[in-house]
């Protein structure tokens, strides 16, 4: 059984769907780690969607930025969803935290857990340069992110039209 997939790709490519399908066959109770914050009706909107979509087998955890503390706390009972890695570098970012240290122990964190993880982000960097240094940098380190979690990660997926593209299949 893999124990670190990471699933990718663009903005409404399925991708999220296809991560809680994955985990839900890796077992049950699945543990959804949100990342994301409500902090307006547009995203309590978005947030809904996905909440329709999952059944009674989710236990969801809310978590904006102590992201490797919940995946330890959580970790032995079940798979875990974590949506998405990408909502949570914003966070960090906006909390002026230290992402790249963040990031470090998340990739330290990973291997050493015993229950599968299945992360979910979003591949920024296919698009044009944005105009500001904020986006610039916010692109910039989620390439780093999603580079170095791929590095260790058993499986890797691009979602692609809500259809599943094996980039790094499980050995």
């Amino acid at each position: 059984m893999s124990k670190t997939i990471l699933i990718t790709g663009g903005a409404r490519s399925g991708k999220s769907a296809l991560a809680e399908a994955r985990v839900l066959a890796l077992g049950s109770p699945a543990i959804y780690v949100a990342t994301a914050q409500v902090l307006d009706a547009e995203m309590a909107d978005r947030v809904a969607t996905h909440q329709a979509r999952r059944g009674p087998e989710w236990q969801v955890v809310q978590e904006h930025l102590n992201l490797v503390q919940t995946l330890r706390e959580t970790d032995g009972g079940g798979p875990r969803l974590v949506d998405c890695l990408t909502l949570w570098l914003t966070n960090l970012m906006l909390a002026e935290r230290d992402w790249r240290a963040e990031i470090d122990v998340l990739i330290e964190a990973l291997p050493a857990l015993s229950s599968p993880v299945v992360l979910v982000t979003n591949e920024v960097g296919a698009g044009i340069v944005p105009e500001n240094a904020l986006a610039r940098a916010f692109r910039d380190a989620a390439g780093l992110l999603n580079q170095r979690v791929a590095a260790i990660s058993d499986e890797v997926t691009l979602a692609v039209c809500g259809l599943p593209l094996k980039v790094k299949p499980h050995a």
